[in-house]
């Protein structure tokens, strides 16, 4: 027996749509409301929830992997970092410039 209210505050937009739902289903808008509510989904509804929480879960096990692995990629970067920064602080490299080419005096072979 059906016995408890429910309000539902909605668009006038959408009352509209819901008695025209009705009326063209030739029932009740509380009947409409209740039967599209209380529709068990189909096997392709039904596969279809299946996948999406098959993908929200991979899409999870993504994330969490490329967080991983963006962390990992963090830490071997502070190592080089540190082990560039050990190197340099130790010891000075020095580039030397080229020689210039001397140029011949008058008394020797060219």
């Amino acid at each position: 027996m059906k016995t408890e209210r429910v309000t539902l505050l909605t668009t006038p937009q959408f009352k509209a749509f819901l008695g025209v739902e009705a009326a063209r289903e030739g029932v009740s808008v509380a009947e409409l409301v209740r039967s599209r509510c209380e529709q068990r989904p189909d096997a392709e509804e039904a596969l279809l929830a299946s996948l999406a929480a098959d993908l929200r879960q991979a899409v999870r096990e993504a994330h969490a992997s490329l967080k991983g692995g963006l962390a990992a990629a963090d830490s071997v970067l502070a190592e080089l970092r540190a082990r560039r920064e050990g190197a340099a602080g130790g010891t000075t490299l020095v580039r030397r410039q080229p020689r210039k080419p001397r140029k011949p005096s008058a008394g020797t072979p060219a």
